[in-house]
């Protein structure tokens, strides 16, 4: 069992970012793909698993020298689900991060402490980067105060939980005022 892995689940570039799309954003499914590209390269040396759920998305992926894990996951939740369950025998860790983050520099060298450790997003409600032990019973919730749902998460496990608050990844690509950040 190697001891941790990245994991990022990455949605097709030319569906990504809808609410970027709803205002007219130049270049969105290249933004997307650069955000991506430089999510990945900063993973490095970590191994580095990618959530597809399509053969463009997988050959990204593969040619970025990344593993795939395939799934027709239902939404962002179940596929995060199923990927914790099928690599928990290979990992003794996992670090969830998403595939926009402005700024990912430093995610190779990431040192998480015990237990899980929660780096949200810059208004503190979105959960940006997750690290945690594999073999938890832990159900995963993004989408509205998802850090603060993980938070409860950790607790209701009784697993010790930090949240970090100040890291450069707590800035992602959602909305167009993050573009300017």
């Amino acid at each position: 069992m190697t001891s941790d892995a990245y994991v990022i689940p990455l949605k097709r570039f030319d569906l990504a970012k809808e609410r970027l799309r709803v205002n007219n954003t130049a270049s969105v499914t290249e933004l997307a793909q650069q955000l991506a590209t430089h999510v990945i390269a900063n993973c490095a040396p970590r191994r580095t698993i990618v959530l597809s759920e399509s053969d463009e998305i997988s050959q990204f992926a593969s040619a970025q020298g990344c593993e795939v894990l395939r799934s027709d996951a239902t939404d962002l939740n179940d596929a995060v689900q199923r990927a914790y369950g099928a690599l928990q025998s290979r990992f003794e860790r996992l670090i969830i991060v998403h595939g926009d983050l402005r700024h990912p520099e430093g995610l190779g060298s990431f040192e998480p402490g015990e237990g899980i450790t929660i780096v949200t997003d810059h208004h503190g409600l979105g959960t940006n980067v997750m690290a945690l032990p594999t073999g938890l019973n832990f159900h995963f919730s993004y989408g509205a105060n998802s850090a603060s749902l993980h938070r409860r998460e950790a607790e209701r496990l009784g697993t010790p939980v930090a949240l970090v608050t100040d890291s450069p990844w707590r800035f992602d690509v959602d909305e167009p005022d993050d573009l300017d950040r």
